[in-house]
């Protein structure tokens, strides 16, 4: 699957680090799209003539790992479940190619606005000896105290990363993914679901989104945390996340 995938993302003229260094969108609102696999090499065909592909060492498609934290009681997981539009995610991200690793904080607002603060650290088998960089940075842009939380799940992922060629927007588009419940050791996967993440400042234009209505590729909330946990602990309530995850699973099931 990856290889056909990664013959498509061949198909797009590269666009490098240095050159997205102007469209970060640290603070954005983001769009997400549920899509099969073969939505996927539809859409990577059709965004051909109007989208660049980030290239970092040569490489197209690129490896993540990330582990969520949360309280003993799951109080993030609970806040996303219950509909709260303010919310606040807490996790480690490594970039598996070159093997960068940050400590992160996301905050949503009930304007629909998310803000990402990080600061890099060695590992996360390193975070405890970290604390004097962390604790001051939890301070500042947390609710929570590094001591009421703990790593509850981690994933790993392939991410394609577009650009349009007006540079006002990043496309992300995850697949392959694997959760690993670190409380109740659980793995479960997702191999014919991909997640197309729409990332802007305010309401600029979007080639994708004509494309995406042409694929009929259904726009739907998806949290790599949530719907990871509700997979995989079956001690978390999972009613709001029916209705996604009974989606998930027929496009898993589709043959």
């Amino acid at each position: 699957m990856t290889e056909e995938i990664e013959k498509k993302a061949q198909m797009l003229p590269p666009i490098t680090l240095e050159e997205m260094s102007g469209i970060k969108l640290m603070n954005r609102t983001d769009t997400k799209f549920v899509a099969s696999i073969g939505q996927l090499h539809s859409f990577l065909l059709a965004v051909q003539g109007k989208y660049y592909i980030q290239e970092i060492n040569g490489k197209r498609i690129a490896s993540y790992h990330t582990t969520y934290f949360d309280t003993d009681d799951y109080q993030m997981y609970r806040m996303h479940h219950c509909g709260r539009t303010v919310r606040e995610k807490i996790r480690v991200r490594t970039y598996m190619d070159s093997d960068d690793t940050f400590f992160e904080i996301k905050n949503k607002n009930n304007h629909g606005r998310t803000k990402k603060k990080r600061i890099s650290i060695e590992a996360l088998e390193t975070i405890h000896e970290e604390y004097d960089n962390i604790v001051p940075f939890m301070d500042k842009h947390a609710w929570y105290r590094i001591e009421e939380v703990s790593p509850v799940i981690e994933n790993w992922f392939n991410r394609i990363t577009l650009v349009n060629f007006g540079k006002t927007e990043r496309l992300t588009i995850d697949f392959n993914l694997r959760f690993h419940h670190l409380k109740s050791d659980k793995h479960d996967e997702l191999q014919r679901v991909a997640i197309i993440e729409l990332k802007r400042d305010g309401n600029v234009s979007s080639p994708a989104l004509d494309i995406i209505r042409e694929l009929r590729i259904k726009r739907s909330g998806f949290s790599k945390y949530c719907i990871g946990s509700a997979m995989t602990n079956d001690s978390l309530k999972r009613n709001n996340f029916k209705e996604r995850l009974t989606m998930i699973e027929k496009i898993e099931n589709k043959l």
